[in-house]
């Protein structure tokens, strides 16, 4: 209910910003106030961070600072280019930040101005720990890490003075990562507590007495939910119009907030992230890290788990921290517990069984590629009509790795048309099918890092027209080397051949991340710069039609031209 309408209801809002995940976009206003601010590095960012931590109270008097992470270089190891590169890519992800944070202060500001600010639960939380896409050399697109493509140091250094902007989709390296979880070890994707801790920020002066205190209690994200509904004497409901409700499994962290020597009602929890395992119980906790401690000294991100290697972890992989002690789990105390780390990696299997976590799965980024159940029934091919919303990738057709096709319906009037037909990703990767100087165009967009054009030998002359496109494989793929297969394009004015060219490699694992599937234009950051978003086609675009049969397109051209002339 809008508080226009009804302003003596209760509101309710979630306000998720995006930030700080990848892209580090914002303007350059707010990353060049931090010029030079993180030129002294990582680790000494750590140490100033580790004590101003201290002076805050946030972390206990005796908490260790975590050991350096061997996936990181010392600061001084680096060149001087390296250095300023990594620098500037925390700039922009610091300016990013204070963005962000301003924005949640217009909020703020404007719930005092209406007078509701105190009587406003406001529950502030981060979703993982800092996250790792950027790899040991920080990335100008993200996408290349979900399709096991290596960055290239060179590229990003060449990009510097446009890293933050729409040209890239950029991520900031390790380093930043392991400084920004401070003072834990490691990061997002795993179950140290440098993966899965956050900050939690609560504020309700009309509801809550305490003022400005630090709680140290066990909780979880799950617990928010019961937390809201207790401190507002809401009783969830067991039916719904008829419909049992699953019970809701998180915990009040209620009485937490009111009193900061309350006991703690969380005492177990498990964790699980792309096979890294761990399980918190009474001030313990048991962490079998996959795949492995860190890269360093285990495998490649992405390694899978077969049953035998699960066997020997559970008998040899395990460590175990008494983080009621030992904050940052900075001393492994496994081979003097064997005892209770034999019931931790019990109770973690327990738990495990009760909320549907098994098999344990450590594919990584391969796990994208799977088939995802869908609302619509399985089909072969997909209609889409202009002026509609974007699709997003998740429920776009699947292309990647298979023989496909696409129809444009058209009407070309008689000064001719340009602009986009069809496109789907970003400029993070993807493909555009457009018309240019009336010459029918397919341009694919390799995770930024190439860009392959297929061209026709003729123009699209004026009238009512189907304008295809074929993308037949020519070879297999190989994910984990970042190559999809490589494939013929094919160009086609009414099933006729109009030109072809050669795809040398494509995405294996996703299109993009950036954008999902447009008719009539391109409408996000666009997939190719030989145009300016959203490079509407200045004709008529009456529908586009996916194939993913494996059909040719000359095999139901006289289908398609029949469907078309019902237009």
């Amino acid at each position: 209910m809008y508080k226009r309408q009804a302003p003596n209801k209760p509101f309710f809002l979630y306000f998720a910003t995006g930030a700080m995940h990848a892209p580090h976009h914002v303007a350059k206003e707010w990353s060049d106030k931090y010029q030079g601010v993180f030129d002294d590095g990582w680790e000494a960012y750590r140490e100033k961070v580790f004590a101003r931590q201290k002076e805050l109270g946030v972390i206990p008097a005796d908490a260790e600072l975590s050991a350096h992470d061997p996936d990181v270089p010392h600061w001084d190891s680096l060149s001087a280019e390296e250095r300023r590169l990594y620098a500037r890519m925390m700039e922009v992800f610091a300016g990013f930040l204070e963005h962000t944070d301003h924005h949640i202060g217009r909020l703020i500001d404007f719930l005092e101005e209406i007078g509701e600010l105190e009587n406003t639960l406001v529950m502030a939380i981060s979703d993982n720990g800092a996250s790792s896409e950027g790899g040991p050399t920080g990335s100008i697109n993200e996408n290349k890490f979900f399709n096991f493509v290596e960055d290239d140091l060179e590229q990003n250094l060449a990009a510097i003075d446009d890293i933050g902007g729409p040209k890239y989709f950029n991520h900031y390296p390790w380093g930043w990562t392991w400084a920004g979880n401070t003072p834990f070890r490691r990061w997002k994707r795993e179950t140290y507590r440098g993966g899965i801790s956050d900050p939690f920020i609560i504020h309700w002066p009309a509801g809550v007495e305490a003022r400005g205190g630090v709680r140290d209690q066990y909780g979880h994200a799950i617990d928010m939910v019961p937390t809201v509904l207790d401190l507002l004497g809401v009783e969830p409901p067991t039916f719904i119009r008829g419909v049992q409700q699953s019970p809701i499994e998180g915990l009040s962290m209620a009485g937490t907030i009111a009193d900061a020597e309350a006991p703690s009602r969380r005492t177990t929890q498990y964790f699980e992230m792309l096979g890294h395992r761990s399980i918190y119980h009474d001030g313990w906790k048991a962490v079998c890290p996959w795949p492995g401690t860190s890269f360093a000294e285990g495998h490649p991100f992405g390694t899978p788990i077969p049953a035998q290697t699960l066997t020997e972890l559970d008998a040899t992989g395990w460590e175990l921290y008494h983080v009621a002690e030992d904050w940052t789990e900075s001393h492994d105390v496994a081979a003097d517990n064997r005892e209770r780390l034999i019931e931790m990696i019990a109770l973690w299997y327990a738990e495990a069984g009760k909320y549907n976590v098994l098999p344990v799965d450590g594919r990584g980024q391969q796990r994208f590629a799977d088939e995802r159940p869908q609302i619509a029934v399985d089909r072969s091919r997909y209609t889409y009509y202009p002026g509609t919303q974007e699709v997003p990738p998740n429920a776009a057709p699947k292309l990647l790795n298979r023989q496909h096709s696409a129809h444009v319906g058209v009407v070309v009037p008689d000064e001719g048309a340009e602009g986009v037909l069809l496109s789907q990703g970003g400029v993070d990767g993807g493909f555009s099918f457009f018309v240019m100087e009336g010459k029918l165009r397919y341009t694919y967009n390799y995770v930024a890092d190439q860009r392959f054009h297929v061209v026709s030998d003729t123009e699209v002359p004026a009238g009512k027209h189907i304008l295809s496109f074929e993308f037949s494989p020519t070879g297999e793929a190989e994910p984990l080397k970042g190559k999809g297969v490589p494939a013929t394009l094919t160009l086609f004015v009414d099933g006729e051949v109009v030109g072809s060219g050669e795809l040398p490699v494509t995405m294996p694992i996703t299109i993009g991340l950036a954008g999902g599937v447009s008719v009539g234009l391109d409408a996000g950051a666009p997939v190719t710069p030989e145009y300016h978003p959203p490079y509407a086609f200045t004709g008529s675009v009456l529908r586009a039609v996916y194939d993913v049969s494996g059909d040719r397109v000359v095999d139901h051209e006289a289908e398609l031209r029949i469907a078309l002339a019902r237009q």
